[in-house]
């Protein structure tokens, strides 16, 4: 606690970067005390590693793996958090017609590796043999049990286009609890900010340019507001001179094309981080059509050409 006989103290901006679910996650706080600060963010930092354990697939004990290993067996029981989750992602799977699907996972990893490995296309016979596990209708979910089931023997789910959204909005919400009033938490570009830098402005983040991701083509200022990206730029390979983007069609198991880069902004992280990567996957035309179609969220499109397709009320700077 700051000492008596201080009478006034302006708020500072204090910041943390560390790396969590695999990312380089950036906690921002405003407050007048640094030893404050730095205890809310412990406390933010704990509750990301906490939903980390929940939904990894790197640790056969964590919810996510025991629900995979009894796929086609047995409903697993897991924790009340896990069910909404699952059941929230399903949601979003019907809005967005299944471009959306936490049960990606079951494509086998030896059909897409994205390193220097691979060279070649996989088949697409093949391809399309695996898809077949890929739907989130099979995902049955007990909510007064607490159980989910995966109907099909083979079928895995997986939180990677959700999760980091999630942990963000849980790690905001320990933090409001804690009293700060101004902050942001930034999930490897997953992030959502809430009250106003030191001084009064709003906080102004960078939009990636998607052919040099460290830089900004655009900017926009915002509070109490979530920004997502999802980019061919993170992950990709070239095979004879063309990019292809880490960004998987669920229906064909093959890489979307036509789209460099989604930015969507929306009140809450986690829904942020799930439909950026379903609007790649649409397509400028359908994914706008969407996006003007559901209240509260807009989006900011780049495509194979450089074009720059925006929905409704988007101010670039």
């Amino acid at each position: 606690m700051p000492s008596n006989d201080v009478t006034s103290i302006a708020p500072e901006v204090h910041r943390k970067v560390l790396k969590l679910m695999g990312n380089r996650f950036e906690i921002t706080v405003v407050t007048e005390d640094p030893s404050f600060a730095n205890e809310c963010i412990g406390n933010a930092v704990t509750e990301i590693s906490r939903i980390e354990a929940l939904l990894t697939t790197f640790n056969d004990s964590s919810q996510t793996n025991r629900i995979n290993e009894d796929a086609g067996i047995k409903p697993v029981k897991v924790d009340k958090e896990m069910v909404g989750l699952i059941q929230r992602s399903k949601r979003i799977s019907e809005v967005t017609q299944g471009a959306f699907d936490i049960t990606y996972g079951s494509i086998d990893k030896r059909l897409w590796n994205f390193d220097k490995t691979m060279t070649s296309l996989p088949d697409i016979a093949t391809a399309k043999k695996l898809v077949r596990l890929i739907n989130y209708r099979n995902v049955i979910v007990d909510d007064r049990k607490n159980t989910v089931f995966l109907k099909e023997k083979g079928m895995r789910i997986g939180f990677g286009g959700i999760g980091k959204g999630y942990a963000a909005e849980r790690a905001k919400s320990v933090l409001q609890d804690r009293g700060i009033k101004s902050g942001i938490v930034n999930a490897a570009g997953d992030l959502t900010a809430w009250g106003y830098q030191p001084g009064g402005k709003p906080w102004t983040i960078g939009i990636a340019d998607p052919d040099a991701a460290r830089k900004a083509f655009s900017h926009l200022d915002i509070t109490n507001t979530s920004i997502a990206t999802s980019g061919n730029y993170e992950k990709f390979i070239l095979v004879d001179g063309k990019k292809y983007s880490h960004t998987i069609d669920p229906k064909t198991g093959l890489p979307v094309t036509g789209i460099k880069s989604v930015t969507i902004i929306c009140p809450n992280a986690e829904i942020a981080d799930a439909m950026a990567t379903p609007v790649m996957i649409m397509g400028v035309k359908v994914g706008l059509d969407m996006i003007n179609q559901v209240k509260d969220l807009a989006c900011i499109i780049i495509d194979d050409d450089d074009k720059i397709h925006t929905s409704k009320n988007i101010q670039l700077k």
